[in-house]
């Protein structure tokens, strides 16, 4: 099914913004910070889900974060059309969290996630290793914010 357009406003707007901070929040409080209806509400809702705007709800859990404290974002460099099988070898590797494709200086970005540094480092050199990859750049990461103001 073909994604619709979605003309956005104010209101949707901060409808994302308090999903951002928590996507089990209530239609009662997106109604009460909107001023608008629940019934209004959820039709927005379901209508920036149905055209794509918003793609999906998730949670984040305190364990996941526990299990892999050291996180990361490797940029790689890709020498030669090898991008599709370095993304496969990439997902077979336990840390590797997401892989993203990007544009400008780096091919992918790579979020790894590990219980300690020499993990991490262990996982960096296997990255490395694979064929094709002509270079890379890890950035630790220190805090993340998950109340994205829109």
């Amino acid at each position: 099914m073909k994604a619709m357009a979605c003309e956005m406003d104010k209101s949707d707007n901060l409808i994302i913004s308090e999903l951002r901070r928590n996507s089990r929040v209530t239609l009662s409080v997106l109604a009460s910070v909107t001023g608008l209806s629940r019934v209004t509400v959820r039709s927005r809702m379901d209508r920036l889900v149905k055209s794509g705007v918003i793609r999906g709800f998730t949670i984040a859990l305190k364990e996941d974060t526990q299990k892999a404290p050291i996180r990361g974002l490797t940029m790689l460099g890709i020498e030669g059309a090898g991008t599709e099988r370095i993304k496969r070898t990439l997902s077979g590797i336990p840390a590797v969290r997401a892989i993203h494709a990007t544009n400008g200086k780096w091919d992918l970005i790579v979020e790894t996630g590990t219980g300690t540094v020499e993990d991490l480092d262990i996982v960096l050199g296997q990255i490395r290793r694979i064929q094709g990859v002509r270079d890379s750049e890890t950035n630790l990461l220190l805090a993340t914010q998950m109340n994205i103001e829109v």
